[in-house]
Formats: structure tokens, C-alpha cells, sequence
């Protein structure tokens, strides 16, 4: 049995390899001009103090500003690696899949990438700066929002790859049903547990206000039914399966 897994195991570690080898390369481009990405990371906090908030961004052990700038260039390196990464998640699973199932790696990868992107820009651009303004203005009159840089990176970098992971969701589906794993009736069957499941994994992501959990869990929902009509298109279920339900 172990002898069966081993090519598997040895591909998987090649993968892998390549994947932190390129996190590797571009980390230290991205650490160079550190600075400037963290400036960019920033700005919704630097906008909320201008405008209604009373704090600053502290510095509160020796070391922090270190560990800030490792944090911000593994998550630019992550960005940017987000291509290579799932390139190689598609080598290692395409031995498995039949010669005409094997042509969607570029358009795959194309599509994993920009829904990245979309939903990473989505929580930069729409979610973070409503959230970050109103978790530092709850008791603003009574004390000011001294706010760690670390902690902040940290908030910063959950919720942004959150979103951007969250949005792979089409993509998976796509790929799913393009192997006759699912069907747009799986998909309808499990959307009761998928609600569920959606607002948990917003209540982890973003803070512990309802507002901003709706901000994740609706595009999700929206996303979830994207993802059948998606099914419904690539692979739908056959007549009998629609009438058992």
C-alpha cells in the first residue's frame, strides 16, 4: 500500500517545494520595500483617524516592528504567489482526472487568481475600512484606540485572505462539477447546512459584530448560488435524481 502511495507522496512534496520556494523569492523582493506595502495596508486605519477616531498605531515591544515587517511580506509574497500556488495544486491533482478534464488548468488557474483578487479587493476596499472604523469607534469617547501594529497586521491579513480564499467558492464548484463530483441538486440539498456553515466561518473571520458578519455571509450566499447555476451548467442532475426530490 505504501509503495502505491509513495509517487503520490513524492509529487505532493515537489509541489510543495515549488510552492515555498517561490513564497521564498518573492518574500524577500517583497521585504525590500516592505515599507511601502505596510503604507498601503495602513491606509483605512490612517482615514479613520483623520476623520472620527482618536488613537494612533503603537509600537509595544522591541521586536514588533521586526515581526510587522515579516508579516507584511509574507502576506504581498502570498498575494503575489497566489498564481504558482494554484498551478501546482493543479499538477499534483491532474494525474488523476482524464486527458480532456487536464485542458481547464488555464482557465483554472486564471479564474482562482482573479476571484483572489475580487474577493481580496472586496474586503480592502468595501468590508475593512467600515469594519476598522467601527470596532475603534465603539467607546471612543472614554479612551483612545491605541492600536498594536502587529495586532493590526494580523486583523488586516485574516480578513483580506479570508475574503480571498472565501471567494474561490464558483471556482471549486466549477471544478467539481466538471469531474461529476456534484450536481446542481447537491448543491440546492446541502444549501440549508451551507447557510450555516457560511455565517460561522464569518463570525470567525470578522469581528464579533452582526454588520460585518452580513457583510461576509451575503456574498457568500450570493457566491453559494452562483455555484449552481454554475452546476446546473457544467454538470446538472440527471431527470430521475430532480423527481426523488
Amino acid at each position: 500500500m505504501f509503495e502505491d502511495l509513495k509517487p503520490h507522496i513524492q509529487d505532493l512534496r515537489k509541489r510543495l517545494i515549488i510552492s515555498c520556494l517561490t513564497l521564498i523569492v518573492v518574500f524577500l523582493v517583497c521585504f525590500s520595500f516592505w515599507d511601502h506595502i505596510f503604507e498601503w495596508i495602513k491606509l483605512p486605519l490612517t482615514q479613520a483617524f483623520q476623520n472620527d477616531v482618536r488613537g494612533e498605531l503603537v509600537q509595544l515591544s522591541p521586536a514588533e516592528g521586526v515581526f510587522t515587517a515579516m508579516k507584511v511580506s509574507f502576506f504581498a509574497s502570498l498575494a503575489i504567489s497566489m498564481p504558482v500556488i494554484f498551478w501546482q495544486i493543479w499538477l499534483f491533482i491532474a494525474p488523476g482526472l482524464y486527458k480532456h478534464e487536464k485542458m481547464i488548468i488555464i482557465p483554472f488557474v486564471f479564474f482562482a487568481t482573479l476571484m483572489f483578487a475580487i474577493g481580496a479587493s472586496f474586503a480592502y476596499f468595501i468590508v475593512f475600512p467600515y469594519v476598522i472604523k467601527y470596532v475603534l469607534l465603539f467607546g471612543n469617547e472614554f479612551f483612545s484606540a491605541n492600536i498594536s501594529v502587529e495586532n493590526y497586521v494580523t486583523f488586516f491579513t485574516r480578513l483580506i485572505l479570508g475574503f480571498g480564499i472565501a471567494f474561490e467558492l464558483p471556482v471549486l464548484s466549477y471544478f467539481l462539477a466538471k469531474v461529476g463530483l456534484i450536481t446542481d441538486e447537491t448543491l440546492k440539498g446541502f444549501f440549508k447546512y451551507a447557510i450555516v456553515i457560511i455565517f460561522i466561518i464569518a463570525a470567525i473571520i470578522t469581528p464579533p459584530d452582526v454588520l460585518s458578519q452580513f457583510f461576509m455571509a451575503i456574498p457568500l450566499i450570493g457566491l453559494y448560488g452562483i455555484s449552481i447555476l454554475i452546476a446546473k451548467i457544467i454538470n446538472p442532475a440527471p431527470p430521475a435524481e430532480k423527481e426523488e426530490d
